[in-house]
């Protein structure tokens, strides 16, 4: 008897203006649209038999609800907060509530961005905070929880 094995979920969540890549300031954001992205990362998840979870809103409250959402259902949590970085104290309290591996990720360089770039809400509790400023790069860097059970 062959036992099932259990596919582990990992949620990205993509915030405002995203949904413009490719379109909105490709010398900082680069011309690959978010569909492009989404794409490598379940094709990548496909491969490490993950399943990822995409979702991108430009909404404060949806994005803190998709994140409530995830609680007992994702192993991890992957997070470009985009301007929510350095205002939501929400999505922050929300990502407090869960107990799994949570990753923020910036699509471009921050430390050369303007200066209220650098007021975080997320990193003083995050594991993880990485700047990816090659998109192809995403993938194969983002979607490794933990190996274990």
């Amino acid at each position: 008897m062959s036992k099932l094995k259990k596919l582990r979920k990992v949620l990205v969540i993509h915030g405002p203006n995203l949904n413009m890549l490719g379109k909105r300031e490709p010398a900082i954001y680069g011309k690959t649209t978010l569909n492009e992205i989404n794409k490598k990362l379940k094709n990548t998840g496909k491969n490490l038999e993950i399943a990822v979870d995409t979702f991108q809103s430009n909404h404060e409250g949806e994005i803190v609800e998709k994140i409530q959402d995830a609680m007992g259902k994702c192993q991890g949590i992957i997070i470009n907060p985009a301007a929510y970085t350095h205002t939501s104290i929400a999505i922050r309290d929300a990502l407090l509530l869960l107990d799994i591996p949570i990753i923020e990720i910036h699509l471009s360089n921050i430390y050369k961005r303007e200066p209220f770039v650098l007021c975080k809400y997320l990193w003083p509790f995050l594991p993880a905070s990485l700047f990816m400023v090659i998109l192809t790069s995403v993938p194969s860097i983002t979607l490794c929880p933990d190996k274990g059970n």
